[in-house]
């Protein structure tokens, strides 16, 4: 099958689920001319959703975090709101952001009603200290009156206590059946403006997980990670191979990064697993070989270069970076636009042709830029 074709039957999957809109009308309290919130709508065959969730706790932490992760690419972000204080902060945040703000809510229901007092575009709760299963109507027909969304965020870290004993760990059956038994209490209520999520730390555990619910609910959508991954590679890894691999399977609609590191690291994450399924076309997505004994050019150092000229480049290219002959024709051919390292000298390739050869070593970079400035 070829990889159109493979992403067309993705595409089909993921078409199935209905669509949770986050990001509602502003309040009469907002100022003039803030604009209100952009709304997102996840499932129902709209883009893979990229999302990350704030590390700081000050409002000035906030914004400014909020502000470079919207820059970086995030097109929702969630917020912890473990007390009243920092409902009122996302509050307050409201009135300088337009991207959707999601509440983190976990042990108290009302904070959750306070966050959507607040204006909060969208409330997660977390089954397994959600304990006050008496405040679900109340936080659901809140949301309701304001517009907002809910995820339901199941846990392996916080399973029920029951399904624990029943199945004896957080396995793949336990948070499947915890996600079924929160979908069913959400539309008791006629609630369907939802979505969920299915997380462990275990790529394998979630990756399960999630195949098991989509088949029981595949009209619902599902916000997907590999939570707690860890810091740096390991933590990379691991979500490039949970989301990455349900995604591959048409499953998921939005997806997180958790990773023990800054907020942009997670989102460029996200971004390289989209495009390495051809799932995100506001960049390009850049190929490069290893380099090896046949190499003629410093491999590494020319593609951190031409990762910098693409830069800013907002369309989804193909852009090849090739170190010697003996993949750089059919790699060529494949991108949109390509460099090939020689000795002392190197060829540029457009739309898979020939688009200059023997170019001096020292003009390879100028020229690939020049290339770029007047066909793109």
């Amino acid at each position: 099958m070829s990889n159109t074709s493979a992403m067309s039957a993705v595409s089909m999957v993921r078409n199935q689920t209905r669509i949770c809109t986050v990001g509602h009308a502003p309040r009469a309290r907002l100022p003039r001319g803030s604009g209100g919130v952009h709304p997102v709508k996840i499932g129902g065959g709209n883009h893979i959703v990229l999302q990350t969730m704030a590390k700081q706790k000050t409002f000035e932490g906030l914004l400014k975090e909020i502000r470079s992760a919207e820059k970086c690419g995030a097109e929702m972000i969630r917020l912890a709101v473990p007390s009243a204080t920092a409902a009122k902060i996302l509050g307050r945040l409201k009135e300088k952001v337009t991207i959707p703000l999601v509440a983190d809510i976990h042990f108290d229901p009302l904070l959750a009603l306070a966050a959507l007092e607040n204006g909060a575009d969208k409330i997660r709760i977390n089954p397994g200290n959600f304990l006050d299963e008496k405040m679900l109507e109340k936080v659901l027909a809140a949301a309701a009156r304001s517009g907002a969304a809910i995820r339901i965020g199941v846990n392996a870290g916080s399973l029920e206590k029951d399904l624990w004993e029943k199945y004896g760990a957080p396995n793949a059956d336990a948070l499947a059946e915890s996600a079924k038994r929160w979908t069913n209490k959400v539309e008791k209520f006629g609630f369907q403006n939802f979505v969920v999520s299915l997380k462990s730390s275990r790529a394998a555990v979630m990756i399960e997980a999630y195949k098991k619910f989509a088949a029981m609910c595949p009209h619902v959508p599902l916000h997907l990670g590999v939570t707690e991954a860890g810091p740096g590679i390991s933590g990379a890894v691991k979500c490039a191979v949970g989301i990455g691999s349900l995604l591959s399977l048409g499953i998921g609609n939005t997806i997180r990064v958790s990773t023990s590191g800054p907020i942009e690291e997670e989102i460029r994450i996200g971004k390289e697993i989209l495009k390495s399924l051809g799932l995100y076309s506001l960049e390009p997505d850049l190929i490069s070989c290893p380099g090896c004994g046949r190499a003629e050019v410093d491999i590494n150092k020319l593609a951190k270069e031409v990762q910098k000229i693409i830069c800013g480049i907002n369309k989804p290219l193909r852009i090849a970076v090739m170190g010697c002959a003996v993949n750089a024709l059919g790699e060529a051919r494949e991108a949109d636009f390509a460099i090939a390292g020689g000795k002392k000298c190197g060829a540029l390739f457009m739309n898979g042709k020939l688009y200059a050869s023997a170019v001096p070593e020292k003009e390879l970079l100028k020229e690939f830029r020049k290339m770029l400035e007047e066909n793109i």
